[in-house]
């Protein structure tokens, strides 16, 4: 073998070599990669905004894959998940679907509706009032200058909770007629109620100057009765 051809050996040796640790030096930086990243799962996007109380399904959400280890906990990775939900919020286009958004579809008893009203989160709610909950619901109306008084009626005595939603900021232009002009902070909260009652609740969100809730004790109360279900001022002696 002449110098020639030993040079052309050490340089294809060297070739080898080089190749070697590049493919060496790929793999460790794959593998550093992987041992920072971890391995994939399956989670869920938001295909379209979501309106609240709005029954869900799998076609409502796409699948996508993400590092576990930079998944939330309570990410919904199985869209088993959403079977027989609602949504307890507005579920915005792209989101990635948390199992705090969701909850059961309430059950409702025969004659019974759902009707979701917004109570001041600061005089009504108070933290306190969660789904299953029973409540007295409260509604303040003023008089005018004919003679009628300011009056407070209870117009649902131990009305049923079945959902307590997110703290919302009310809009600050609101029509300064709105009964809730002078709150900040609402909650929208849903209650099962009989056609009579569900009127009286939608009448009393329209028209009383506020709407409060009374937390009853657990296990419920006895009616309020009609004779103290309306106070005046006047008629307090």
């Amino acid at each position: 073998m002449n110098s020639r051809q030993r040079r052309g050996v050490v340089l294809l040796l060297l070739s080898v070599l080089c190749a070697i640790a590049a493919v060496v030096g790929v793999l460790s930086v794959i593998r550093n990669v992987n041992s920072k990243v971890g391995p994939e799962v399956t989670a869920y996007r938001v295909r379209h905004d979501i309106a609240p109380y709005e029954q869900l399904t799998a076609a409502d959400f796409e699948q996508t894959k993400l590092p576990k280890r930079w998944l939330s906990p309570n990410a919904v990775t199985d869209l088993g998940q959403v079977r027989g939900k609602i949504a307890v919020t507005t579920l915005h286009t792209g989101s990635l679907l948390q199992s705090d958004m969701i909850v059961k579809q309430p059950e409702l008893a025969p004659g019974e509706q759902e009707i979701a009203i917004m109570i001041d989160a600061a005089t009504g709610v108070a933290g306190k009032i969660t789904p299953g909950s029973g409540v007295n619901i409260y509604a303040t109306f003023k008089g005018d200058d004919k003679g009628v008084p300011d009056t407070s009626k209870v117009i649902v005595s131990n009305a049923r909770v079945v959902d307590v939603g997110k703290l919302t900021a009310l809009d600050p232009n609101q029509n300064q007629s709105d009964r809730t002009r002078t709150a900040t902070e609402a909650v929208p909260i849903t209650f099962a109620l009989k056609t009579l009652d569900a009127q009286r609740v939608a009448y009393a969100e329209s028209f009383a100057t506020h709407v409060r809730l009374a937390l009853v004790a657990a296990g419920g109360s006895e009616p309020v009765p009609q004779r103290d279900r309306t106070y005046t001022l006047d008629g307090d002696k």
